[in-house]
C-alpha cells in the first residue's frame, strides 16, 4: 500500500494506491497555516477491511507532526480513528 500526498493551495488529499489501483482518498482543507480539517474519507469497496482508511489518517498525522500543524477531523471516520488511537491525539486541535 502506497499513500501519496497531493497538495493544492487551500486543500489537499492523501491517496492510497495498491498495484496501480486507487484504494481510497482522504481530503482536507487548510484552515490557516497551522491547521488542516479532514473533511472526507472514502475507501473503494474492494479494499474494505484492509486498513486503508487508517493508513491515510496515519499519513496525515505524520504530515502534521513534520510540519507543526494540527488536525480537526470533521469526517466521521477520521474522528473515530482519532478517538480509538490515543497515540495520535497529539496533533488534534
Amino acid at each position: 500500500m502506497e499513500i501519496n500526498h497531493r497538495k493544492e493551495e487551500n486543500k489537499g488529499a492523501f491517496i492510497a494506491t495498491e498495484n496501480g489501483a486507487k484504494a481510497g482518498e482522504m481530503t482536507y482543507s487548510k484552515a490557516g497555516e497551522e491547521k488542516i480539517i479532514i473533511d472526507h474519507t472514502e475507501v473503494n469497496p474492494e479494499f474494505n477491511g484492509k486498513g486503508v482508511g487508517k493508513q491515510m489518517v496515519l499519513a496525515a498525522v505524520e504530515y502534521a507532526r513534520e510540519n507543526g500543524i494540527k488536525i480537526l477531523p470533521l469526517c466521521p471516520f477520521a474522528k473515530a480513528t482519532f478517538d480509538k488511537n490515543k497515540d495520535i491525539q497529539d496533533v488534534l486541535v
